[in-house]
């Protein structure tokens, strides 16, 4: 699943996160100091928020282009010259560029979080009469907001486009390397679905799943120390009182609340997920042998079929009712979490309106990243249901025991006096 696509990939992964690491390190601890000394004009720390486009281009962004590109090209021939790969480009370097894009689209939340302040202050001052406010002043910003709306779109645009080609190639390196071995692992239930149709899945999930965990994390380092900042308006949440950062506090304790209550309510849902896809995988399989020979796929033996399809079904609905009421409800409370947290400090009339809009928004960017668990629960179901199909070729092709599910089914197909029975013990290795 990997080692057709990234070169040596657990030294590989292992590599690049102890590279990233530290990279992250040396920008945190030192980076200001290095953007000064090489010449770079860095803000100071209490310096008030860029608001608009331009804030792509100041020198504190210009130094992180320059840092980024001088700690990745080293890593990049490095790799290469240790693991050649045939599909380095577009696994290494691919991979870079989606890190990249990544980074950039969490900096434009960011520059819109700081947008917020003076157009919500300015909302504010013109509704409560306190001034009468231009009408320029609105067009101005919402111009503001336009630009980087429009940066925004055109990054995920193009990563998308990029993101989509990433997947079709490490599908068509998984498709070129199990058809290598199509003789070692034709024999297992449903080969032909999962070379064809598990390989897209995985990919594209894993994808998915590595995107948005990266967007979390780097989502975490760009607005937790602006949460920290903003958590000085806010004396004390309800029921605890004062703690220190109150905010973060929040953030994350009801993040860790909503991930273990999710994770406890979905624990049965990816091994029902596997099951499904191997009930239909038979039942999938007995008719198109029935479209070929007149003795395959009778009523009795279908309706056989089809009964597991059913039974694992009701299953499956069963297990997911539980599940999804605890889902909605969370992410139902989630939507009014921050505003009950707020209660005491909008009450004492402590902050503007434009403060509690950049409140809002932080706490829901850190929320979310918290919630990363939460957020992908039933894709990651999905995602270790494939993996498990996928698992059982990696198995018959190293000659390693194949997993109980599968190793149960042939045990019953040798047992079934049937045309399929033969053929697979026969294609067996």
């Amino acid at each position: 699943m990997f080692k057709s696509f990234f070169p040596s990939p657990k030294q590989f992964f292992l590599s690049a996160i102890v590279w990233s690491l530290a990279c992250v390190f040396v920008w945190y601890m030192f980076g200001e100091q290095i953007g000064r000394y090489i010449g770079f004009d860095l803000a100071p720390p209490d310096a008030p928020d860029v608001v608009g486009i331009h804030y792509f281009w100041t020198p504190d962004f210009l130094w992180f282009y320059v840092y980024f590109i001088a700690s990745t090209l080293p890593f990049l021939f490095v790799c290469h010259r240790i693991w050649p790969h045939p599909w380095f480009i577009w696994s290494v370097v691919g991979s870079v560029f989606i890190l990249f894009s990544t980074y950039f689209s969490v900096q434009v939340s960011v520059a819109i979080n700081n947008w917020r302040r003076p157009f919500f202050d300015l909302v504010q001052t013109a509704l409560s009469g306190d001034r009468e406010v231009p009408e320029g002043e609105f067009y101005r910003l919402l111009m503001v907001f336009v630009e980087l709306a429009s940066a925004h779109i055109t990054v995920l645009v193009i990563t998308t486009y990029i993101v989509q080609h990433f997947v079709f190639r490490w599908r068509t390196a998984m498709n070129d390397y199990y058809l290598a071995q199509w003789s070692e692992v034709r024999h297992i239930e449903g080969a032909s679905q999962r070379i064809q149709e598990d390989t897209m899945r995985f990919a594209g999930i894993m994808e998915g799943l590595g995107v948005r965990l990266v967007d979390s994390v780097m989502t975490l380092f760009a607005f937790l120390p602006i949460l920290l900042a903003l958590s000085e308006y806010v004396a004390k949440l309800p029921v605890v009182g004062e703690i220190p950062s109150p905010l973060v506090s929040a953030a994350l304790t009801w993040s860790v609340f909503g991930t273990l209550m999710l994770v406890i309510a979905g624990i049965r849902l990816p091994g029902l997920e596997f099951k499904n896809q191997r009930v239909e995988a038979a039942f999938r399989k007995e008719l198109v042998y029935g479209e070929d020979d007149e003795n395959r796929a009778k009523p009795p033996t279908v309706k056989e079929l089809f009964a597991n399809v059913r039974k694992n079904y009701f299953r499956l609905y069963l297990n997911y009712l539980y599940f999804n009421v605890a889902r909605y409800f969370y992410l139902q409370a989630d939507n009014i979490f921050v505003l009950f947290i707020l209660i005491p400090t909008i009450s004492a009339g402590a902050i503007t309106f434009g403060i509690f809009q950049q409140i809002v928004s932080a706490f829901n960017q850190v929320s979310n990243s918290f919630q990363y668990l939460v957020n992908s629960w039933s894709t990651i179901v999905e995602l270790l249901s494939i993996h498990k199909r996928l698992m059982t070729f990696e198995a018959a092709i190293k000659g390693e025991a194949l997993p109980d599910i599968d190793a149960e089914y042939l045990a019953r197909i040798e047992e079934t006096p049937n045309p399929l029975a033969e053929d697979l013990k026969t294609d067996r290795p």
